[in-house]
């Protein structure tokens, strides 16, 4: 076996999501995936614990947004650090076609659907957290954390369906939204 064809993650991640598509989830097995990899199933378990988590694998996103947030400046408001961080994004996404594969594949297996689940419930307490040490309140950071990422989501969808989208705009164009239909939930006061 070649060990040393580098990008060995990126391998198993391709590998796995071909299986998953020509097969199914449940019929591939990590040795099936190691395999197409050109990798050992020892290789595999060095960067996964398990199949579920090879379409999750690393920590490239929440470090990404963790490490942006730090560089925006102090006093900016918890939802828009956020955006800042989440502009960040296609710094480490996989390419769209691997994306839009990806969510086909999640979408049509309940373990990897409860696996993201588990990712989001993740990322989302890591970046309350973060708001909360740059002096946002528990409660506002933690709507703002949940508002913000429905943006991001939206963003994302919008940024894989047209190849012409920018992330940004994207992103802009969700908090517009937001904003929306925020403004028509204000209750009126006399």
């Amino acid at each position: 076996m070649a060990r040393w064809e580098g990008d060995t993650r990126g391998r198993l991640e391709r590998a796995a999501l071909d299986l998953f598509d020509e097969q199914g989830y449940d019929r591939t097995t990590v040795a099936q995936i190691a395999r197409r990899a050109n990798l050992t199933e020892r290789s595999f378990y060095r960067w996964f614990a398990d199949k579920r988590e090879v379409l999750f694998g690393g920590g490239d996103l929440q470090e990404r947004f963790l490490t942006a947030m730090d560089d925006v400046p102090p006093g900016t408001g918890a939802l828009p650090t956020l955006l800042a961080a989440f502009a960040t994004a296609p710094e480490v996404l996989r390419p769209r076609d691997f994306l839009e594969r990806r969510a086909a594949v999640i979408a049509a297996n309940p373990p990897l659907r409860e696996r993201e689940l588990i990712k989001l419930v993740s990322l989302s307490e890591a970046l309350t957290a973060a708001l909360e040490r740059r002096g946002c309140d528990p409660r506002t950071a933690r709507l703002a954390t949940d508002a913000g990422l429905a943006v991001l989501r939206l963003a994302t969808e919008r940024w894989l369906a047209d190849e012409e989208t920018d992330f940004a705009e994207a992103l802009a164009t969700g908090a517009a939204d937001l904003v929306a239909i925020t403004a028509e939930a204000v209750p009126q006061r006399d």
